[in-house]
C-alpha cells in the first residue's frame, strides 16, 4: 500500500478517535465515567490536543474534579507557552467554581502571566471570584492593580466582580463603594451586588438608602436585589417599607423565587405581622426546608407554639426532612409556649433524623425547662450533657435560680462556678446578686474580689422616661 494512502487512513482513524473522545465528554454523566474517558484519552495520546483539553477541563468542572485536568495541562512535557488565553480562562473558571480550589485558580493566573499569556476582560471576573472565596484583601488589591494597569477597570462585568470581591473581605466596605462610585456604567447587577454587600456586612440602612437611589436612577430591580431589600426591611423592623417592597414586587411582576418568598416570610415575622407571613408561606408554589423553618421559627418567636408544632408535623407529612436549624426553631417554639412534654419528645426524636444535638439544641432545652420552673431537672440535664455548657446555658441556669430562689441549688452552683476561672463576665454579677439574696456575704465578697481582679464592672441601673 502506498505511504500516502497509509497516512490518509491513519489520519482518518485519528480523526474518528478524536471525535469519539469529544462525544464521550459531551455525554459524560458521572465522575467515574470521566475517569474512564481520561484513561481512554491517555491511551490514544490525545492529552496535548487543544480541543480535547478544553472540553475535558469544562467537563471536569461540572463534577468539581478540575484537579484531574492538571496532569493533562501541566505535565513535564507540556509546553505552556503554546496555551492561549481561552484555555487559561477555562481552567481558572473551573478552579474558581470549586470551593476548595480557589488558591489553584490564582496559581494558574500567575502561571498565565509568567508565560506571557495576556489576560482579557473574561479572565478577571474568574480571578476576582477566586479572591472572593478566599477573602484575602491583599490579593484582591493586587488583582485590582492589574485591572487598572491593563485598562479593564471600565468593563462592567469586571467592575461588578470587583465590588463583590471587596464585599467578601472583612473591613473593605469603603473599597467596594469606591469601585461602585467610579464605574462609568452600572446595570441592575451592579446595584444588586452593592446592596448585597451592605447586607452581608450588617448595614441594612445603607442598603435601603442605596435602593432608593437605584429607584431615582430608574434602574430595574430584579429578584436578587429585592431579596436584599426585603431582608433589610426585616432587620430594621420597617413594616411599612416592607409592605411597599412587597407591592413593588407585585407591580413590577418580579419573579417570586423560593429565596425571595423566604425573605418576605422572615421580614413579616420580624416586623410582627405573623398572619401576613403565614399567608406568603401558604401561597408559595414551591417550598424548601428554609421556608418551613422560617415560618416555624416566626410562629415560635411570637408564642404560637401549637401552630408551630402543626407546621412541623405538616412539614414531615410533606416529606421534607428537618435539619439542625429546624429543630432549634421547634424547641424555641416549645419553650416560648411552655410545651415541656412536646419539647422533650422532639429533642429525643432528633436522633431519628441522624441529627446529633449541638450546643444550641442543649441551650433550647435548658431554657425550656427553666421557663417551666423545672430548675432541678434543668441542672441534671446540664450535668448529663456530653459537652461543657457554654456561658449562655450557665446564665440561663443562674437566672432561673435567682428567680426561683432555690437556696440549695443556688449554693451548689455558686460553689461550682466560683472555682471556674473561664466563666462569662455577666455570670459574676448574677452570682453576686444570688449571694446577696441568700445573705451569703462571704461568697459575695469572694466574687467581688474576683470581679475586681478581672476588671469587671457592674453597670449601674437607670430608667428612661
Amino acid at each position: 500500500m502506498p505511504l500516502y494512502a497509509t497516512q490518509k487512513r491513519l489520519f482518518h482513524a485519528l480523526t474518528i478517535a478524536k471525535a469519539n473522545c469529544l462525544s464521550l465528554l459531551q455525554n459524560c454523566k458521572s465522575f467515574n465515567h470521566l475517569l474512564q474517558i481520561q484513561a481512554y484519552i491517555l491511551k490514544l495520546g490525545f492529552q496535548n490536543d487543544y480541543s480535547i483539553l478544553i472540553k475535558f477541563t469544562s467537563t471536569s468542572s461540572d463534577f468539581s474534579a478540575i484537579s484531574h485536568t492538571t496532569p493533562f495541562l501541566f505535565h513535564p512535557e507540556a509546553d505552556v507557552r503554546f496555551y492561549d488565553t481561552f484555555l487559561f480562562n477555562t481552567v481558572i473558571r473551573a478552579y474558581a467554581k470549586t470551593s476548595d480550589s480557589k488558591h489553584d485558580a490564582l496559581n494558574v493566573y500567575c502561571l498565565m502571566v509568567e508565560n506571557g499569556v495576556s489576560p482579557n476582560n473574561f479572565t478577571y471576573p474568574f480571578v476576582l471570584k477566586a479572591c472572593s472565596g478566599i477573602g484575602d484583601l491583599r490579593l484582591g488589591k493586587q488583582v485590582h492593580g492589574s485591572v487598572l494597569k491593563l485598562g479593564f477597570v471600565r468593563n462592567l462585568h469586571v467592575g461588578n466582580s470587583m465590588i463583590h470581591m471587596y464585599g467578601c473581605c472583612e473591613g473593605a466596605t469603603e473599597g467596594a463603594r469606591k469601585v461602585f462610585d467610579v464605574m462609568p456604567e452600572r446595570n441592575s447587577v451592579t446595584w444588586s451586588v452593592m446592596i448585597g454587600v451592605y447586607m452581608r456586612l450588617g448595614l441594612p440602612m445603607n442598603a435601603v438608602q442605596l435602593f432608593k437611589q437605584m429607584q431615582i436612577a430608574k434602574v430595574y430591580a430584579d429578584e436578587f436585589t429585592m431579596v436584599s431589600v426585603v431582608s433589610a426591611c426585616g432587620d430594621l423592623s420597617e413594616l411599612e417599607l416592607g409592605k411597599w417592597a412587597e407591592s413593588y414586587i407585585e407591580k413590577k411582576r418580579i419573579h417570586k423565587s423560593v429565596e425571595l418568598c423566604n425573605s418576605l416570610i422572615n421580614m413579616f415575622m420580624k416586623c410582627g405581622d405573623v398572619d401576613k407571613a403565614v399567608s406568603v408561606f401558604r401561597n408559595m408554589k414551591e417550598r424548601d426546608v428554609v421556608s418551613w423553618t422560617s415560618v416555624l421559627s416566626g410562629l415560635g418567636m411570637h408564642g404560637r407554639g401549637i401552630e408551630a408544632i402543626s407546621i412541623f408535623e405538616e412539614m414531615k407529612s410533606n416529606g421534607i426532612t428537618p435539619d439542625h436549624t429546624t429543630f432549634i426553631s421547634l424547641l424555641n417554639a416549645c419553650s416560648h409556649a411552655g410545651l415541656v412534654d412536646e419539647g422533650r419528645s422532639y429533642f429525643n426524636s432528633m436522633i431519628d433524623y441522624g441529627i446529633s444535638p449541638k450546643m444550641k439544641h442543649y441551650g433550647c432545652m435548658v431554657d425550656l425547662l427553666c421557663r417551666a420552673g423545672l430548675v432541678e431537672e434543668a441542672l441534671n440535664f446540664v450535668e448529663r450533657m456530653p459537652v461543657e455548657p457554654n456561658s449562655i446555658i450557665l446564665r440561663t441556669l443562674m437566672n432561673s435560680f435567682h428567680d426561683e430562689g432555690d437556696v440549695k441549688l443556688s449554693e451548689t452552683v455558686t460553689k461550682r462556678l466560683t472555682n471556674n476561672e473561664e466563666i462569662h463576665e455577666s455570670i459574676y454579677v448574677i452570682l453576686s446578686n444570688i449571694c446577696a439574696k441568700l445573705s451569703n456575704w462571704e461568697n459575695k465578697y469572694i466574687i467581688r474580689e474576683m470581679m475586681d481582679r478581672k476588671g469587671i464592672k457592674k453597670t449601674p441601673g437607670c430608667a428612661v422616661v
